[in-house]
């Protein structure tokens, strides 16, 4: 799959997720890459979770969430199961940051 429909089938699956999951989110960018460069990671998110910003304002560079398309055309043999796997990264991803750690994902089942 190129780039571009990669790119593209993160957007959709991003604007399919239900609206009290993304309403709160707030100067956070959302990109697509190859790959990680030194772990093998389907995403990362990057910047302070809202539950550890003190002061938090004006001027502040984007926290991002980052999809890496690599790893999931090597995970995924169908689109079915690349549109699931890319909705669990997003899923994964926003909920950290919210403050959500891979302890509780599990316990949601979200991980």
């Amino acid at each position: 799959m190129s780039e571009e429909s990669f790119e593209s089938l993160v957007t959709e699956v991003l604007d399919e997720l239900p609206d009290e999951m993304v309403d709160g989110l707030d100067n956070v960018v959302f990109l697509v890459e190859d790959e990680h460069p030194d772990e093998d990671l389907l995403g990362l998110y990057e910047g302070v979770a809202i539950t550890d910003r003190g002061q938090y304002g004006f001027g502040e560079l984007p926290d991002r969430i980052m999809v890496y398309r690599l790893p999931h055309l090597d995970a995924s043999e169908t689109l079915e199961e690349l549109r699931a796997d890319v909705r669990t990264t997003l899923v994964h991803e926003i909920a950290h940051f919210f403050g959500i750690d891979d302890e509780q994902l599990h316990e949601l089942g979200w991980a």
